[in-house]
């Protein structure tokens, strides 16, 4: 039977009237999403679900006094597609556990997907054999001839690829989807046998030297290393710019032997990129390099700003104008101890990856694209 037109013109008026404002409009369209966060970086858990314009989870997490890791989901996630956000920066170890124990919960009380959000993934570095003891350097030619040299070649057989085996505990704990950010070595995506979904920060680093930097036409981009040669070479195109690259070779882990630069520098600005800075040690001696090359000023652009035991001094000491990172890891702290020390927020890519994978939409866009 047709609906008459009066009742018709009521119920679109009703529609009308009832129409949710502010954060709900959002969450009308996204149904059955729960968003939780871990203690490794609240504020970018905030700020992510800020964007997407829905509550963050009720979450409890605590120690005991043995330093057990204690997890309390404090709603119900029962048929809903389940987004968990923690970094592994910081206490690397407990944060990671607490993720183990937070996927675990989740899906053991009926959460019908979980996804591990790891802006900065634990581990990264530990990504194949031949390492020597060197914590990830990833100049692997040099790294071998020295090995050999030093009579160290036996240790090589027995070092552990930690990456992967925090790809079998993810799995293992129920993770059904990991989203993440830069991957120090792009192989670790193959350790896992669930999707991975990882973000690039080369977008929101274009933005940031387009809008930064008044002379970038006159830059030329730099790794630090042979490793990031394809990162860097792929930033300098997007931008028409010119790109070189430093060799280094290492004595032992941390500690930077020589260094040859590969390229002209002279009379341009100088702008080193790379995925992580631990110590800095090799930045650092980069950019004296850079300097001595010729080089008018040097930025550099990290996306994870680890910045651990004497990083902070030494970029103070150092000639940089500015290290810019991204937020994957909390910087409030170092920004406070170095005015050098820049940051780019990237959670409103977080975000509308997390928005997509809900939805079932392609997050290809985000690999070139920043959202607004």
């Amino acid at each position: 039977m047709p609906v008459s037109q009066p009742v018709r013109a009521r119920s679109l008026l009703r529609a009308k009237l009832e129409k949710p404002r502010g954060g709900s409009v959002l969450r009308s369209k996204m149904p059955n999403i729960k968003v939780f966060s871990g203690t490794s970086h609240p504020d970018l858990a905030q700020r992510i679900v800020d964007r997407l314009g829905i509550d963050i989870g009720k979450v409890v997490t605590k120690k005991f006094s043995n330093l057990e890791t204690c997890v309390e989901i404090g709603e119900s996630v029962r048929g809903e597609d389940v987004y968990i956000i923690q970094s592994g920066s910081g206490e690397v170890n407990d944060n990671l556990m607490e993720l183990l124990i937070m996927i675990n919960a989740c899906k053991i009380a009926s959460a019908s997907r979980v996804t591990a959000v790891i802006p900065c993934f634990p581990y990264a570095r530990q990504d194949k054999k031949d390492k020597g003891g060197d914590g990830g350097d990833k100049s692997d030619s040099t790294k071998t001839r020295f090995i050999m040299k030093s009579n160290e070649w036996k240790f090589r057989s027995r070092a552990p690829i930690s990456a992967k085996l925090v790809a079998n505990m993810l799995s293992v704990a129920g993770a059904d989807h990991i989203i993440t950010m830069d991957l120090h070595a792009s192989q670790i995506q193959g350790f896992f046998d669930i999707p991975v979904d990882n973000l690039y920060a080369e977008p929101a680093v274009l933005k940031w030297i387009k809008e930064n930097i008044v002379e970038w036409r006159n830059s030329i981009i730099v790794s630090p290393d042979a490793g990031g040669a394809k990162r860097v070479t792929s930033i300098a195109d997007r931008l028409n710019v010119e790109f070189a690259l430093i060799h280094k070779e290492r004595k032992k882990a941390n500690e930077v032997a020589s260094m040859v630069l590969v390229g002209d520098v002279k009379d341009r600005i100088a702008i080193l990129v790379d995925d992580m800075a631990d110590t800095c040690g090799t930045i650092c001696h980069a950019a004296e390099k850079l300097l001595e090359a010729g080089a008018t000023k040097v930025y550099a652009i990290l996306t994870h700003g680890i910045f651990s035991g004497p990083a902070i001094s030494r970029i103070n000491n150092a000639c940089f104008e500015a290290v810019v990172v991204t937020n994957t890891i909390p910087q409030d702290g170092h920004m406070k101890d170095c005015p050098k020390i820049q940051c780019i927020d990237v959670s409103m890519m977080f975000a509308e990856a997390v928005r997509r994978t809900h939805n079932g939409e392609s997050v290809s866009y985000l690999f070139s694209n920043v959202p607004y």
